[in-house]
């Protein structure tokens, strides 16, 4: 397993998809993951670290672990099908949950789980990034400091 972190989401055009870059910590591979638009939002909003007046679906889920005393212990990006990305999200009581990853990171944000990723899913998916590859990585993080979650579509 590789740790990997969220660079952050934007919305791809023209096709208005939006997707979540992840960066292996130690590494030069990034992940891109095709994603919804109120997952996207859900992630922006915990990047901003952002509340809402009422909980929203992940901040509920959040609240719902803690209540039964259990944490978010990491996020494993297991594997990747056909395109379709699948995900486990592991407790510390030991409790393994079958989930997409853009839920389980968004909740992973929340709680400040760690998120790992398998090196056969790195090996399919992952893109190694070049100096100008980075350097557009950089324009990317540039404007996810003025990106506004509603961009991506209505939270629940």
């Amino acid at each position: 397993m590789r740790e990997v972190e969220v660079v952050g989401v934007r919305v791809e055009r023209p096709t208005n998809q939006p997707l979540v870059l992840l960066r292996e910590t130690e590494g030069n591979r990034y992940l891109p993951i095709w994603i919804g638009a109120v997952e996207a939002s859900a992630i922006a909003y915990a990047q901003q670290g952002s509340s809402m007046p009422r909980p929203l679906t992940h901040e509920l889920m959040q609240a719902i672990v803690e209540a039964l005393g259990d944490e978010l212990d990491e996020v494993r990006i297991t594997e990747v099908n056909d395109g379709v990305f699948h995900a486990l999200l592991h407790f510390e009581s030991g409790a393994e949950v079958d989930a997409r990853p853009s839920d389980s990171i968004a909740l992973a944000l929340r709680s400040g789980a760690r998120i790992v990723c398998t090196e056969d899913v790195l090996d399919v998916a992952g893109i190694e990034a070049s100096r100008d590859e980075d350097e557009e990585i950089e324009k990317f993080r540039e404007f996810l400091d003025h990106v506004v979650p509603d961009e991506f579509g209505s939270a629940e």
